[in-house]
């Protein structure tokens, strides 16, 4: 176990430390110059084909075995919104400091433009499955798009097997095992502290009874396939964002005064004074690593640009125009950090445990119960439960949202019968995951998690120059008004269907 444990530690600091980290902001910094800054340069447009077309075509499917583009997004934000939206940001904080906020945004920034060549790229590389249902994701681009290239058809057939067994492995723990353990812990802490039911087999009764719930509403989901999970995320999604942001919005209010402080220390500490001002350990190079590091990590592990997870669930959106569900994986990224993750980072800092002097966190206060203790001290004991049942949301659906994840990658590995084999065998893990305490098992998850991104942004490198042919393809036409031929496809029948029906309803409108 000491060897396994070391061996973990050594791939885990190689997948999610300074390699794995620079290689992914350096992606999202190449994507975002070859698209010349397309996520602020085309601010308007991308805020306008993404929220404000919900009142029209983003409601709709218009196309059989397939979700409207609000359901992919929906479905995609289903499994990033997780607890790394509430604890991952205390965690960054605690770590970094408050200038670990600002690292978070940069790679954000860069992060929504790699979420957009992923989503490019899979619809451009997507086909339809047995079922009628379209398929696609890292994998699939991997194989037909990498593997297209001269010289690179064996890489890419073996990239794209390491990407999804790397998403089913950490299916199981990051996306399953992981996320019910942070349930139970919550639940006990702020409801059953006191409470005793005995045991079961050498388990405890309480959490066997909350995991055997959580497995029924587990299974009433999973096992009613893609249309169920895509309908309960198009309602849940926005709901629980919703309800979250209000609730920080209150308790941000009741701090205002503190927020133009807030806001000067995410700054000042941004190039790690931390620890020259608090007289913490470490050069002033060593704390400024630690912030830029602590915050890049908790904004990729938040929104998982750069994974090719959530461009599984993007493939399967009604449009036929890679762009259009590009700018929804700008948008992706743009919830999930940008508006949540600051939520929570500005409830966390104007709390009182952060002295935004120093930088330094209160004694007696980590990061596990930061989050609770700014609602508690604010809003009493409906703080605590409030932040309870917003981790038990974004937790329990981060456990969907994977399950979708795994599924598709046993499905590219072995075929839509051993992916139903797969939704039990997750479902059964739910109890699992209620029972027994963190171990190396999650830590190799983890692992597994930080691995995927190293075959998906080789893809995206390599394709990069496809991606900005087809954008600038868009570009001429539907900002420019050229009438030209559109790239929506690789496979020449998908694109000579999705570009007879786009005729078709320009003509009916």
């Amino acid at each position: 176990m000491d060897t396994l444990t070391k061996i973990n530690d050594m791939v885990n600091s190689f997948a999610w430390g300074t390699f794995g980290l620079l290689f992914l902001l350096g992606t999202g910094l190449i994507c975002t110059i070859a698209t010349r800054g397309f996520q602020i340069s085309h601010l308007g447009h991308w805020l306008r084909r993404t929220f404000g077309s919900l009142a029209k075509e983003g409601r709709v499917v218009g196309d059989v075995g397939a979700m409207s583009q609000l359901q992919a997004f929906c479905t995609a934000l289903l499994a990033t919104i997780g607890t790394g939206n509430i604890t991952g940001v205390s965690t960054a904080i605690c770590i970094g400091g408050p200038g670990a906020v600002f690292w978070m945004w940069i790679a954000a920034i860069l992060g929504m433009m790699i979420k957009f060549c992923e989503n490019v790229l899979g619809i451009y590389y997507r086909r339809r499955n047995s079922g009628g249902a379209w398929a696609g994701g890292a994998m699939y681009y991997l194989k037909d798009g990498l593997g297209s290239k001269k010289g690179c058809k064996k890489i890419g057939s073996i990239l794209a097997v390491l990407f999804s067994s790397f998403a089913v492995l950490a299916s199981f723990g990051i996306g399953n095992v992981g996320q019910i353990n942070k349930i139970i812990l919550n639940f006990e802490s702020v409801f059953f502290s006191e409470t005793d039911i005995g045991t079961v087999a050498g388990f405890s009764g309480m959490r066997l009874l909350i995991g055997l719930i959580l497995m029924v509403v587990g299974a009433f989901i999973i096992m009613g396939g893609f249309r169920r999970l895509s309908s309960i995320s198009e309602k849940l999604v926005p709901f629980m964002s919703a309800v979250y942001i209000l609730g920080c919005i209150i308790v941000i209010l009741l701090h205002v005064t503190n927020i133009p402080t807030v806001f000067a220390s995410i700054f000042k500490f941004a190039l790690g004074t931390k620890a020259l001002a608090g007289g913490a350990a470490g050069t002033a190079i060593q704390a400024t690593m630690k912030t830029v590091e602590s915050g890049c990590k908790r904004g990729v592990f938040s929104n998982e640009a750069g994974l090719g997870s959530s461009v599984m669930a993007h493939i399967n959106s009604s449009t036929r125009e890679p762009v259009q569900q590009g700018m929804w994986g700008i948008a992706e990224v743009f919830v999930d950090t940008m508006v949540i993750c600051t939520m929570t980072a500005l409830v966390v800092l104007g709390s009182g445990y952060i002295d935004l002097s120093t930088g330094l966190v209160a004694g007696g206060i980590d990061d596990t119960i930061l989050v609770a203790r700014a609602f508690g001290d604010t809003l009493g004991r409906g703080g605590e439960v409030f932040v309870v049942f917003c981790i038990t949301l974004f937790a329990f659906t981060s456990v969907m949202g994977w399950s979708f994840y795994g599924a598709r990658s046993m499905e590219y590995l072995f075929g839509d019968v051993w992916a139903r084999v797969y939704r039990v065998f997750f479902i059964l893990l739910i109890v699992l995951g209620a029972v027994v305490e963190p171990s190396l098992a999650l830590d190799i998850s983890d692992t597994f998690n930080g691995l995927m991104m190293i075959p998906n942004l080789i893809g995206i490198l390599v394709l990069l120059p496809l991606v900005i042919k087809i954008l600038r393809n868009y570009i001429r036409r539907r900002i420019k008004g050229i009438d030209e031929e559109p790239m929506l496809s690789y496979d020449e029948y998908i694109q000579k269907s999705a570009r007879e029906k786009m005729k078709k309803e320009a003509h009916l409108l």
